[in-house]
């Protein structure tokens, strides 16, 4: 731990959902659901309005109709906008420092030793972290962003926490074990539903009663590894320094099904298609994998798992197809698949002759709703992997983003939300489709609210478009 509060944690505040608000002018102030929109859907960001009305990230999307009012935008991710987004924001923090580790697309540690700054007095480092969010915000076209400064990563991840939206916290150095002790146990990093429920079997629910317990304690009910961070950290013991680059361990593609499959003919077609993904990934990586990974998601959301190591490693795409679709060979799919997904991991930077052996394998109703309405909406993207709130942390990828598409040999339509261009009227976004049509509002992020208008889905001069500029600078570029 230092001794002055030099490691920043930078958050964007629901930055999905604000990436939406800021694009469209006739979501702001609204409630913005960002997720999968179909009847499997499952909310990715939930912006401060539709928060207000107790949706969260990882809801049902069904769930979140529910309880949002008329006139919520459900809205298809759009991941080319917020990677743009994320690259502006990251850009602005290494103008800072040049020490910064990228934990996702929304949030990073910046180490101001690596500036030219005074960080001597919290006074100081308040001063940079206003600075820094006028930055972004002129960066990204009004994004905002919460951050904290402490003595560790931990405590200034928490600081990040504490005053959302757009807001700043400065953990005094010497404070941090007054500053941690009326706090959830939550708040320790590593510490999710399952450690949190143990810990209240014995009485403890803050950070100050988890300090009471010996090392002996904890470390005999959670283990040598769990236990001795809990000890250490509730007593504010943090020494991470910041990782300034991350080792990709694997690379996956999946996808979901608008309905669930049975025809393993068709899965396996899709798993090739999935492999060409995975290998393009690790051709532009330059990186060979030895283990091919399949995962299967059934109806009643439990997954199944299988993998196949060889000794040599490779990227090609046929191979892992085959390697994948031996896998499926080996499962009982009798209820259907909703989700299938392929990776693969033990990556070396050079291939050699043989390819992979072919080894044996180790083992509702739909809710109206006044934005991106869609009688035909794909499935939603939400069978993302639920975090593991008590691991340490999640391990780094190159994973491809979730993507969901309709079932194989179904016709795909407009997702609500997505970027369009019409020969006549301009670029917009796609309000709702469904019965053949697709309404379109044109607008974006430099113009007023804008009109909407309707057309056949087939329509010739309306076509997918590139994210909109949120500057002068940059819509005037050719």
């Amino acid at each position: 731990m230092r001794d002055d509060a030099s490691i920043v944690h930078v958050d964007l505040d629901a930055f999905f959902a604000s990436v939406e608000q800021r694009d469209k002018p006739s979501l702001r102030g609204r409630p913005v659901i960002v997720g999968g929109t179909g009847l499997r859907g499952v909310v990715s960001t939930a912006s401060y309005e539709a928060r207000a009305f107790g949706a969260r990230s990882a809801m049902s999307t069904a769930e979140a109709r529910a309880i949002c009012p008329a006139g919520t935008a459900f809205l298809s991710p759009r991941f080319e906008a917020y990677r743009a987004s994320s690259l502006a924001v990251m850009a602005v923090l290494r103008e800072l420092s040049p020490l910064v580790e990228q934990v996702s697309i929304d949030e990073a540690y910046v180490d101001l030793r690596g500036a030219d700054l005074d960080v001597s007095s919290t006074a100081h480092v308040r001063e940079v972290l206003d600075t820094l969010r006028r930055d972004v915000a002129d960066a990204t076209g009004g994004l905002s962003v919460s951050a904290g400064a402490a003595s560790s990563k931990m405590l200034a991840k928490i600081g990040s926490d504490l005053n959302k939206p757009a807001g700043i916290t400065v953990v005094e150095p010497g404070s941090e074990l007054e500053f941690l002790a009326p706090m959830s146990v939550r708040a320790i990093s590593g510490v999710g539903p399952a450690t949190a429920a143990r810990l209240r079997t014995f009485g403890v629910e803050t950070v100050e009663q988890l300090r009471a317990m010996t090392h002996v304690d904890l470390v005999s009910i959670f283990g040598e590894r769990h236990g001795h961070s809990l000890h250490e950290l509730a007593r504010a013991r943090d020494d991470r320094e910041l990782t300034l680059t991350r080792e990709a361990k694997s690379v996956s593609h999946e996808e979901t099904f608008e309905r669930d499959v049975h025809d393993r003919a068709m899965l396996r077609r899709e798993i090739e298609r999935i492999a060409q993904a995975v290998s393009a990934r690790c051709e532009k990586a330059g990186v060979f994998g030895r283990t091919v990974h399949l995962k299967v998601r059934l109806p009643d959301f439990s997954s199944l798992t299988r993998s196949s190591t060889s000794p040599t490693p490779s990227r090609d795409a046929d191979v892992i197809a085959r390697t994948a679709q031996r896998l499926l060979d080996g499962l009982d799919l009798a209820q259907g698949v909703r989700l299938i997904g392929v990776g693969i991991s033990g990556f070396v930077t050079h291939a050699q002759s043989r390819l992979f052996e072919l080894e044996a394998p180790v083992d509702t109703p739909a809710f109206p709703e006044a934005v991106g309405e869609s009688s035909t909406a794909a499935a939603g993207n939400g069978d993302a992997a639920a975090s593991n709130a008590d691991a340490d942390e999640a391990p780094s990828t190159l994973r491809q983003e979730l993507t969901t598409r309709f079932s194989p040999g179904t016709t795909p339509s407009w997702r609500p939300g997505m970027d369009v261009r019409h020969d006549e009227f301009g670029a917009g976004w796609v309000w709702g489709s469904g019965r053949g049509r697709v309404t379109v509002r044109f607008e974006g992020p430099l113009t007023p609210k804008g009109p909407v208008r309707t057309f056949a889905v087939d329509d010739p001069a309306l076509a997918p478009a590139e994210p909109p500029a949120w500057d002068d600078a940059a819509a005037a570029s050719p």
